[in-house]
């Protein structure tokens, strides 16, 4: 069975998201390592993975940037790989190897696990994560920690599992700041 594996970028230490156009997002975006995303192992473990899974929100916008930007290093990855668009108000997907699950998501995530090796990156958004949080089907949690106090942004684990244990796997620290947490889920 594949696993789920969750990637949260841009990740105060007060617990936020940085939301576009606040101090926190132009900060995550003055880092050099985030402002060129060319890292050979992050994209390696893009590559290896049997589907991309995102919300209506996130695909709207990872679409568009990967579109209008074919020179970004997540470009031509993203645009061949297999990508799940969980939304019940879309009907169509003009970006190539898109299909629209909108269906139970336990169900749709089910039959996605099912087959071969690799694992299924969930990319987001904040309504997909905690649904899947919810229904306790995220095996693995990959946070881009920053170093900043936020103050404002979205909070990832609001509406979440009053009790939602996990184990490090890894920390990883780089020059900037920024550390690199990979959590699992206990089964």
């Amino acid at each position: 069975m594949r696993k789920l594996i969750a990637t949260v970028f841009n990740y105060s230490l007060d617990g936020l998201l940085a939301d576009q156009d606040t101090d926190f997002w132009k900060f995550c975006f003055s880092l050099p390592e985030n402002s060129r995303p060319d890292d050979e192992a992050y994209l390696a473990f893009l590559r290896g993975a049997y589907a991309h899974v995102m919300g209506r929100t996130t695909y709207e916008g990872t679409s568009k940037a990967m579109l209008t930007s074919p020179d970004h290093p997540f470009s031509d990855l993203l645009t061949s790989g297999r990508k799940v668009v969980f939304s019940r108000t879309m009907r169509t997907a003009e970006w190539a190897n898109t299909t629209i699950a909108a269906g139970d998501t336990t169900e749709e995530i089910d039959r996605l696990r099912q087959g071969g090796d690799g694992y299924i990156i969930v990319w987001g958004g904040v309504r997909l994560w905690h649904s899947l949080m919810q229904r306790d089907l995220l095996d693995e949690l990959r946070v881009s920690m920053f170093p900043y106090v936020a103050g404002e942004g979205t909070r990832l684990f609001d509406g979440v599992p009053k009790s939602y244990e996990l184990e490090l796997i890894s920390s990883a620290p780089s020059s900037s700041g920024i550390v690199e947490l990979r959590y699992r889920r206990p089964r």
